[in-house]
């Protein structure tokens, strides 16, 4: 087995990790995806044109992107209010929630207790992916991309992207 499919096969057991991290009321919003050589390129590709109005940080991550061995892309699906009027996704009730909508990078708003599910799902495949010695880094921007692009069907994503070298490209990136 070469190194980038070992890295390939930890993306798959970041899957399952993300697919199996606890949710909220036992139901299941989250998407994870891995994806293809072509989606993971095409992402790398979108991040560098989009530096342009979004600044130098995309083409950064998108050249880290083109970089990795794998990408992991975990989001949080449409969902309705979770029901308890809490308030923290700013609106005064769930049913209020329920009849927002905005379009921005991501869709929303979000129930506050499903973006806690997000969040340990990326944490869960993230934690997977260390323990294994693969280098990996939860990146907004990626998300943003593959939103662009049409990848996946979520609300809001983070990608991971993966990889296996003497030097970690994820975080020892050169400063411009």
């Amino acid at each position: 087995m070469s190194l980038k499919e070992s890295v390939k096969l930890v993306a798959g057991l970041m899957e399952i990790a993300a697919r199996t991290a606890p949710k909220a009321v036992g139901q299941d919003f989250i998407e994870v995806k891995v994806l293809t050589d072509e989606e993971k390129n095409a992402i790398g590709n979108e991040l560098i044109a989009m530096s342009n109005e979004k600044g130098p940080g995309f083409a950064r991550d998108g050249q880290n992107v083109l970089d990795a061995d794998a990408l992991v892309l975990i989001g949080l699906l449409p969902h309705k209010g979770i029901g308890l009027n809490c308030g923290a996704c700013g609106c005064d009730s769930c049913a209020e929630f329920n009849e927002h909508h905005t379009k921005i990078e991501f869709d929303g708003p979000n129930c506050s207790i499903r973006m806690l599910d997000l969040g340990i799902a990326l944490g869960s495949a993230a934690k997977v992916a260390a323990d294994l010695n693969v280098d990996n880094r939860i990146i907004y921007r990626v998300g943003v991309a593959a939103k662009r692009l049409g990848i996946g069907s979520a609300n809001i994503s983070h990608g991971i992207p993966l990889s296996a070298t003497g030097k970690n490209i994820f975080f020892d990136r050169p400063t411009k």
